[in-house]
């Protein structure tokens, strides 16, 4: 997608080997047009898939995942990092490590929210190591829900997260594929859509 790899180019830093800071517009500040583009975006992709369901896990995938989400007019439901009082009911839960925070979090969704009628797609902002996306199935296949795809903004091809979910059987789609952080340079190989 042109206009996530040109804003990357004008605004993301490269912060060492695999670290790609895009805080002005997806992760911190969002710029809601390009979310809106992208989250179209994702919502062509998988438009045939008879989606019921768009899942993410907060913070950041939430801004791509609802408009996705409002494209495909379907519910959005993001798994949560920790639990809160008013989630009194059974939950669906999961273990997430997250590279760039360093740390395992559980996720959890309640049950509720997730069926075995439901087809979802899933979106996140980043994959990398593909352990929020393994998490985020992992939920889902605890629901007996079925994973049509996975939408990614931001695919650090370096590393084997894309390989992890396509030996899961599922496919990926990313706006945008980076091969290379080297040296301070990014550097983009051809996107899925």
């Amino acid at each position: 997608m042109k206009e996530l790899t040109d804003r990357i180019k004008s605004n993301g830093r490269v912060l060492g080997e695999g670290v790609l800071k895009v805080d002005e517009f997806i992760t911190h500040q969002v710029d809601p047009e390009l979310m809106d583009a992208m989250g179209k975006r994702l919502a062509e992709v998988f438009a045939d898939k008879k989606i019921t369901k768009v899942v993410t896990i907060e913070a950041s995938g939430i801004a791509p995942a609802v408009y996705a989400a409002q494209a495909l007019n379907v519910p959005m439901i993001f798994a949560r990092k920790s639990k809160s009082l008013t989630m009194d009911e059974e939950l669906l839960t999961a273990s997430v490590y997250s590279f760039t925070k360093q740390v395992t979090s559980t996720i959890s969704i309640s049950r509720k929210f997730l069926s075995a009628e439901d087809n979802v797609l899933l979106v996140d902002d980043f994959l990398a190591n593909g352990q929020a996306a393994k998490g985020l199935i992992e939920l889902c296949q605890q629901a007996g829900a079925s994973v049509a795809g996975i939408g990614i903004l931001i695919e650090k091809s370096f590393q084997d997260g894309r390989q992890l979910i396509e030996d899961m059987d599922i496919p990926v789609v990313s706006l945008a594929r980076i091969a290379s952080l080297h040296d301070g340079e990014i550097t983009f190989i051809k996107e899925d859509a």
